[in-house]
């Protein structure tokens, strides 16, 4: 039996400091995923938060079959979209100050990284199935497994994003084309 296995059962017989270690392998990974579906950080904090407390409320609906992180990520998935849905305000939501200067040399810097290109251009499943495959490094049939799509539909659309994203970027008169 894999020391994560080890855990899970552990942690389903009610041990707390197995949760925290299983769970804690995965804190980074989902905090940076969850910081590309929420409005703000605070808000990627919150959906974690949720993760966590419903990944150990159920436990015991966890199926080894599957790997752990498959399923933590599911449930992130969810609590993000659950967010998005109840219309939780993003900090830019709460007060319109106008231009803050950190704001826009931030805004500027993004601008140029391949994410927030692939945020714009690609619809929210297929940018989540890039991020988990090339990011997180799951492989394809994890990836659709968190997805609850076809390992054929996930490899399909995540050609088609790369060329998608090939084509924003070295498209006529980007930064790209001028450096190439």
């Amino acid at each position: 039996m894999s020391e994560e296995l080890t855990l899970i059962d552990s942690a389903k017989a009610g041990s707390v400091g197995a949760f925290t270690e299983l769970v804690g392998r995965y804190r980074g990974g989902l905090l940076r995923f969850l910081i590309t579906r929420c409005a703000s950080v605070a808000d990627a904090e919150d959906a974690l938060q949720d993760t966590m407390i419903n990944a150990y409320r159920y436990l015991a609906s966890y199926d080894p079959r599957w790997r752990f992180s498959t399923w933590l990520y599911r449930i992130a998935i969810r609590n993000a979209a659950k967010q998005r849905r109840d219309g939780f305000a993003g900090i830019d939501d709460v007060a319109d100050q106008g231009p803050d200067p950190l704001a826009m040399c931030i805004d500027a810097s993004e601008r140029e990284n391949l994410w927030v290109t692939a945020k714009r251009v690609l619809n929210d499943d297929v940018y989540t199935a890039m991020w988990l495959r090339y990011v997180e490094d799951m492989s394809i049939n994890d990836v659709a497994a968190v997805l609850e799509r076809s390992g054929s539909w996930t490899k399909v659309n995540l050609m088609r994003a790369r060329k998608a994203l090939d084509a924003e970027l070295n498209a006529p008169g980007t930064q790209s084309e001028a450096y190439g």
